[in-house]
Order: structure tokens, then C-alpha cells, then sequence
């Protein structure tokens, strides 16, 4: 006898095939048997009420591991924003595929013959889900129709609620309103006016102004009168003067004195503000750009050279200025 491996329980068996009928493969067997018939005995509850739920990712998308064709299945069954419950595996166990997985599989390891239908769906059940599906898709839409109706009702009253409270804010208002124009020329006590309107005949045209009416001082009043209250040389909108925002606009847009910094000196600043983050002691800090330099001013040790010794470069920038005279003159 040779070796013989046993995948379903992972072991290598030198017995041959013989290990198919020993207790331990036998009850690897019934406990693998045992668990995926819980879910098959679960799925076929759902056969003449199919149930029919809105779609959710993670609960929806959970796979099963069909023993006898090696692979997982999906669960449930799932198209747009809906999900049929245990749909994927009752699908399966109704093909042909899994039918001929599950004839391999008992004869492989010797299973109960017995057993072999509850893991099997037959076409006829199949067709009663079917049916049973069309009728929970319907329901599912009239559910839903339903719960937009009922949304869209909640939605009117909502609506109709904050109108409501809306105008019943604002009614009092206007009257509040209509009321204090009425009694603004009016006094405490019944009075007539206190105040005048001068037309365009009294004052001239296009002017219409209210001034204080003195008939009030004669009466017995608790007000006291202290008089116009006018600056020197500047009146005010009741004596036909303009508004304080309209001068003040004038003398803006007529002055031409510049306030703030001028862009230039915005510049110079800046450029103080780069040279503060360099070093205070480096080469040429304190040098002054502005003043004029001969054209001597190369150091008596000679200039920039490539070759050479560096004293020599003296001599060589005298030749070339020496020329540079000549060519001029």
C-alpha cells in the first residue's frame, strides 16, 4: 500500500485509501457535513418567502466554503441597491456544477448516501423561490412607495409649519411698524405736530425740509427748548446743508496728500529686511555702493587669476589698461 493524502483532514495517511473508513476521517467528516448543512437548513427556510432587503456592504458581501466543490460562494445575492437573502448559495446548490461536485465527493469519502440530498436543491424548489422572489420584489416596492409618501408628507407639514411661524413673526412687526409711523409727528399727550414740512415755495426748489415748530413752548409742556444747536460756519441737513458722508467723500477724492509709505520706500525696506538676515560681519558688508572708485582701485596683490603666480596678475591688468588708454586716444 502506498501513501495517501487526505485533504479534508490534512494528513498523509500510509494506510491507502483504507483511512476513507477509520473513525477519525469519519468524524472529520460528519463535523464538516454538520456545519455546512446549518446553512443550507437556514437558506431553505427562505425557499416560499423569499426576502428581499436594501443592500448593505459588509454584511451583504460574506462569502461560504462549499466542501464539496472546494470554493467560495456568495451568500446572498445582490443587483444595484438591493439583496436577496441566501439567494447566492441556494443558486448554487441548485447548478449542475455542485451536483456533480457533490456525487464526486460522496464517492471520495464515502459519505452517508443518505445525506447527499439535503445539500442538494432540486429544480422544482428552485422554481418556488424564484416565484416567492418576484412576489418580495414587489412588496419591497410597494413598502417603498410607501415610505416615500410618508416622507414626502412629513416634508409638506414641515413646510407648511415654518410658513406659519414665519408669518406669525413678521404680522406683528408690520403692525409695530404701521403704528410708530403714525404717532412719529405726534405727542405724548395729544399735541398737534411739533414739527413743520417748509415746501419748495416757502424754501425753494427741490428742497423739502422739517424744522422745529415753536407753538409747543406756549403751552404747558414738561420739554424744555435750549435752542438751534448749529456749528460755526457749518450747518446740517436740517438747515439745507449736505450730509457730513457726502463732504467727507469730497474732501477725500479733492485731497492728494499720500498716506502710508510710498512704493519705493517699500522697496528699500525690503531690501534692508534681506541684507538684516546675513551675516553682520561679512566680506563687503559695510562697503559703500554709491561712491565712485578710479580706476586704480584693484589691491596692489593683483586681481582674480587662472594661472600663474597672483603678483603677476598685476602687471597683466596694467598691460590691458595700458591698451585700453591706447585705443581711447
Amino acid at each position: 500500500m502506498g501513501a495517501f493524502y487526505c485533504p479534508l483532514c490534512r494528513l498523509t495517511a500510509f494506510a491507502g485509501r483504507g483511512h476513507l473508513y477509520s473513525r477519525s476521517h469519519q468524524r472529520r467528516l460528519r463535523e464538516a457535513l454538520g456545519r455546512l448543512q446549518a446553512k443550507v437548513q437556514l437558506a431553505r427556510k427562505i425557499i416560499k418567502n423569499a426576502v428581499v432587503v436594501k443592500y448593505e456592504a459588509g454584511e451583504h458581501e460574506q462569502l461560504f466554503w462549499c466542501l464539496c466543490c472546494k470554493q467560495e460562494v456568495k451568500r446572498h445575492l445582490s443587483h444595484g441597491s438591493l439583496t436577496v437573502l441566501h439567494g447566492g448559495l441556494l443558486q448554487h446548490m441548485a447548478s449542475l456544477e455542485h451536483k456533480k461536485e457533490a456525487n464526486k465527493f460522496w464517492w471520495e469519502n464515502k459519505a452517508e448516501a443518505k445525506l447527499k440530498q439535503q445539500f442538494l436543491i432540486s429544480p422544482e424548489d428552485y422554481q418556488r423561490f424564484k416565484s416567492s422572489l418576484v412576489k418580495a420584489l414587489d412588496a419591497y416596492e410597494e413598502k417603498e412607495d410607501e415610505v416615500i409618501k410618508e416622507m414626502a408628507s412629513h416634508i409638506r407639514e414641515v413646510e407648511q409649519s415654518r410658513q406659519e411661524m414665519v408669518h406669525a413673526v413678521l404680522e406683528p412687526q408690520t403692525e409695530t411698524e404701521f403704528c410708530d409711523e403714525s404717532s412719529a409727528f405726534s405727542t405724548p399727550g395729544g399735541h398737534k405736530s411739533d414739527f413743520t414740512i417748509i415746501t419748495e415755495d416757502q424754501r425753494g426748489p427741490s428742497v423739502i425740509q422739517i424744522t422745529p415748530d415753536l407753538d409747543w413752548m406756549e403751552g404747558n409742556h414738561t420739554l424744555t427748548f435750549i435752542g438751534h444747536q448749529e456749528s460755526e460756519g457749518k450747518g446740517n441737513v436740517h438747515t439745507g446743508a449736505k450730509p457730513p458722508w457726502l463732504m467727507q467723500d469730497e474732501e477725500e477724492f479733492g485731497s492728494k496728500e499720500q498716506i502710508g509709505p510710498s512704493y519705493e520706500e517699500f522697496l528699500k525696506e525690503k531690501e534692508k529686511q534681506k541684507l538684516k538676515k546675513l551675516p553682520a560681519d561679512r566680506v563687503g558688508a559695510n562697503f559703500d555702493h554709491t561712491s565712485e572708485t578710479s580706476e586704480g582701485w584693484l589691491p596692489s596683490f593683483g586681481r582674480v587669476w587662472n594661472h600663474g603666480r597672483r603678483w603677476q596678475s598685476r602687471h597683466q591688468f596694467k598691460a590691458e589698461s595700458g591698451k585700453e588708454r591706447g585705443r581711447k586716444t
